[in-house]
């Protein structure tokens, strides 16, 4: 089993900045892919970054610009910067995690459970 803890949402004015976080835990072996998507009322969930392992990341295109992904692998934890935030970019915005975990090895893809962005003057 493996759990995401989400943290870094808010209350943002337009053009202003968050830092979000996410930290996997549990008996995890190896981490594939981490990433952030986000869904807002009424729309579907879809990609805003993506980093895999071998180094390459990859942005949704109406982020493309604003927002930067980072990993630290020795905490287990992915960051997104999102900088000139519109109020387009409200939404919730959901860790995913594509890792190997044990105790029996096993590759699965698991969400975080979302953490509220509001750009609102």
């Amino acid at each position: 089993q493996v759990q995401l803890a989400e943290s870094g949402g808010g209350l943002v004015q337009p053009g202003g900045s968050l830092r979000l976080s996410c930290t996997a835990s549990g008996n995890i072996l190896n981490i594939a892919r981490m990433g952030w998507y986000r869904q807002a009322p009424g729309k579907e969930r879809e990609l805003v970054a993506v980093t895999i392992s071998g180094g390459s990341t990859n942005y949704g295109d109406s982020v493309k610009g604003r927002v930067a992904i980072s990993r630290d692998n020795a905490k287990n934890t992915v960051y997104l910067q999102m900088n000139s935030l519109k109020p387009e970019d409200t939404a919730v915005y959901y860790c995913r995690v594509a890792c190997v975990a044990g105790p029996r090895p096993k590759f699965d893809t698991y969400w975080g459970q979302g953490t509220q962005v509001t750009v609102s003057s």
